[in-house]
């Protein structure tokens, strides 16, 4: 569904249309604020009053009433949308008020809806709002037959975002638009399955961004061979059982200026994963749905697409991806088998489903070789975060403290939920190999935690390297604030805001 976003200095009293959105903080009282008396009067025929006072509606955060305005109104739907307590407003409530009004716009069969809310002309809740718009519109269908789809009778195409100044909110719209089409890339290829989303697939995609934005960025593909040679063994152990090649993805921002900074995202790129010999197999095994492990690659090309029209001056930016499947078949890498990654250590693999962190381990390498000031890597890790976070938050682990407030930062004003977790150094007694410098895998206790510390091993000589594990988020069964079902795009934003801001 294509929506178009505009801001307008009018009034609500002076619209027209189909649906009006109106929101109001949390009150004390059942009583319909000063500032909507005249409005609900003049043009409303004393509909706010009526909703306010039947439903003993105050106000409180995610509650909302609404009706339908009879006569010859200028207005036929209305909704009243609560913010909650002014001291608690932040930019993830001006996301979901506006998600909440435009899915009841949408419900509601409106052409056009206008929102009214107290903005006082704050563009970063204007930019919010548009967010919340465009990514609750967002619906992959892609894979659906017509047949399936019935075509609503009328289709919401247009949003007025009332009390705004045009020229003050378009920069805050633009970008809305760019960040959003970040994550609606990420999540389609999350949502998108093995047998079209493919190794392959992947390194066109990142070609397709560097020719898009020309000389902003520059594209390096390495293949199997190239691979080899720089001696990546436990990317390459992953890959060998896979019919399609490994590509190993090097996209990078150029800024205009001399970079006074530079940092690298690597994201985990199997685009499938059965387990290898270690199967994923009965109940609760989700193999079913893992073309999501390649959810960490799909965030780090969803923030270079976003990044490639931002543009932001003064920093270098470094978007890699080891991409492969990992596949059963008589090349597969054992249990018990030992690979050397491309710093020299050496891994004994007493698991062959714990694929991720050896295609990290020689992306982490190479990324350490960047001279960067910062490495984040995101991952659909472990169960063991999902054990530990539920589905909705993501882990952190980093070796500085500055960059994990960063992050922290850059999560939460994207509205995307982020807990930092402990690298606890005497979980690696798990990890202690009697054959190899390390297993890849401990027990069952901390799981979470040892992958991070097994990642940790790869970064020698970067000053901050923070791990993300995001294997709860990136995907979800139902509707949620602001996305429907399928890939969530999760955590583009973050990205984008911690690019933007970095400062080390």
């Amino acid at each position: 569904m294509s929506i178009n976003i505009k801001a307008s200095g009018a009034a609500a009293a002076d619209w027209q249309g189909d649906g009006l959105a109106i929101a109001i903080f949390e009150q004390t009282e059942v009583n319909l604020p000063d500032h909507l008396q005249s409005l609900d009067q003049t043009a409303l025929g004393g509909t706010l009053q009526e909703l306010i006072t039947e439903a003993r509606f105050k106000g409180e955060a995610n509650s909302s009433v609404q009706a339908r305005i009879g006569g010859q109104a200028a207005i036929r739907k209305v909704i009243l949308i609560g913010l909650g307590k002014p001291e608690q407003l932040s930019l993830e409530t001006w996301r979901k008020a506006a998600a909440a009004a435009t899915k009841w716009a949408t419900h509601q069969r409106c052409a056009t809806l206008a929102i009214d809310f107290p903005l006082n002309q704050d563009l970063e809740a204007i930019g919010a709002i548009a967010e919340g718009i465009l990514l609750t519109s967002h619906k992959d269908e892609r894979f659906k037959s017509k047949a399936s789809q019935p075509e609503p009778q009328i289709n919401l195409t247009d949003i007025t975002l009332l009390g705004c100044a045009p020229e003050i909110a378009a920069p805050s719209l633009t970008l809305a638009n760019q960040v959003v089409s970040g994550v609606i890339l990420a999540r389609e290829l999350v949502s998108a399955p093995a047998n079209l989303v493919t190794p392959s697939t992947l390194a066109e995609t990142a070609s397709a961004i560097a020719a898009e934005y020309g000389e902003r960025f520059s594209v390096k593909i390495l293949e199997q061979q190239d691979c080899e040679q720089l001696g990546m063994g436990a990317f390459l152990g992953v890959s060998q059982a896979s019919d399609l090649l490994p590509k190993f993805i090097h996209l990078t921002y150029h800024p205009r200026e001399t970079p006074q900074h530079k940092i690298a995202i690597v994201g985990k790129g199997l685009t499938f994963d059965s387990g290898g010999l270690n199967i994923k197999a009965g109940a609760g095994s989700s193999i079913e749905l893992m073309k999501i492990d390649m959810a960490g690659s799909a965030a780090t090309l969803g923030a270079a697409k976003v990044i490639g029209q931002i543009q932001p001056p003064g920093i270098e930016v470094h978007f890699i991806v080891a991409a492969c499947e990992n596949m059963i078949s008589a090349k597969a890498m054992h249990p018990g088998d030992i690979l050397t990654a491309s710093n020299g250590k050496t891994i004994e693999v007493n698991n062959t489903d714990a694929e991720g962190r050896l295609t990290l381990a020689d992306a982490l390498v190479y990324a350490d070789q960047l001279q960067l000031d910062a490495i984040v890597d995101l991952a659909t890790l472990t169960g063991a975060c999902i054990v530990a976070l539920g589905e909705s938050i993501g882990g952190l682990w980093s070796t500085n403290g500055e960059f994990a407030q960063a992050i922290c930062q850059a999560a939460a004003k994207a509205g995307e939920k982020i807990w930092q977790m402990p690298l606890e150094d005497s979980y690696m007694d798990q990890l202690k190999s009697v054959v190899a410098d390390y297993k890849n895998t401990g027990s069952r206790s901390g799981g979470a935690i040892t992958g991070a510390l097994f990642l940790k091993q790869f970064v020698a000589n970067t000053p901050a390297w923070a791990h993300l594990d995001i294997a709860g988020p990136v995907w979800s069964d139902k509707e949620n604030s602001y996305h429907n079902p399928g890939g969530t795009g999760y955590p583009v934003r973050t990205l984008v805001n911690l690019i933007t801001t970095f400062r080390q």
